[in-house]
């Protein structure tokens, strides 16, 4: 499990998706991520059914978990999560994130994740509306608003979730919500996260930014890119 210092809730926090990574060395992979200084590692669990691609089983993740000490996610883009959650819990995951539209009981879900021992988050797809996660800010740590349509990288960033965001930012400011930690909620942002998008993101207010082929396609390496996100992020944040 995490053996590093979680990071402040509201702080500016940047996580790296593993899908561009070598998947022959995915632990050396986490192992270099964490040099470079991220925040925490996300792991895109795919089944095929919920969004068209196959990606990282429980064993899998299990196997990398010893090489690095940074928090895991797993952003759980599944038909049926709920049979699964405890296995992504035994396999080191500290944060597992269900979308709303994928999950029956939204409650019993997310209360589930907690008993098990792991943060809850949900995540909301580009067509979903902030009112789908309007009820369920108490029993959550972080709220995802996917900037692309789940289900593979590099794809392009969907400017016009910025409003979502903002929207989403002064709903958990006006409700009063601490979330399931009883700290703040973070708000994270996916899909098409780079140089040029970071800024608008983090101004409409999330703080949570996870790049993935942008990151990795730094000539420079992996740990200027996450200092070059990092400090593009912080220069343009509204709280």
């Amino acid at each position: 499990m995490n053996t590093s210092s979680p990071t402040a809730p509201g702080s500016i926090q940047i996580v790296p998706s593993v899908l561009p990574a070598d998947f022959a060395r995915l632990g050396d992979e986490c192992a270099v991520l964490e040099e470079a200084g991220v925040d925490r590692i996300q792991w895109d669990v795919m089944d095929g059914v919920f969004v068209p691609n196959l990606t990282f089983g429980p064993d899998v993740i299990a196997a990398c978990r010893p090489h690095a000490g940074v928090m895991f996610e797993a952003h759980l883009m599944v038909a049926d999560p709920d049979p699964m959650l405890g296995a992504y819990v035994d396999a080191g995951c500290e944060m597992l994130i269900v979308h709303a539209e994928s999950v029956t009981h939204l409650h019993r879900t997310l209360s589930r994740v907690a008993e098990l021992g792991a943060q809850p988050a949900v995540a909301i797809n580009p067509s979903t509306p902030i009112d789908a996660v309007a009820h369920v800010l108490d029993l959550v740590d972080m709220v995802l608003v996917m900037t692309v349509n789940p289900g593979f990288g590099g794809q392009a960033y969907i400017a016009t979730m910025e409003p979502k965001i903002a929207a989403l930012r002064q709903l958990i400011s006006g409700s009063g919500a601490a979330g399931a930690s009883g700290a703040g909620i973070d708000i994270e942002v996916d899909g098409g996260i780079s140089a040029e998008t970071i800024g608008g993101a983090a101004a409409a207010g999330a703080n949570v930014l996870v790049s993935g082929s942008a990151l990795y396609r730094y000539d420079e390496g992996l740990a200027h890119g996450v200092a070059d996100l990092r400090c593009r992020a912080e220069a343009a944040f509204r709280a």
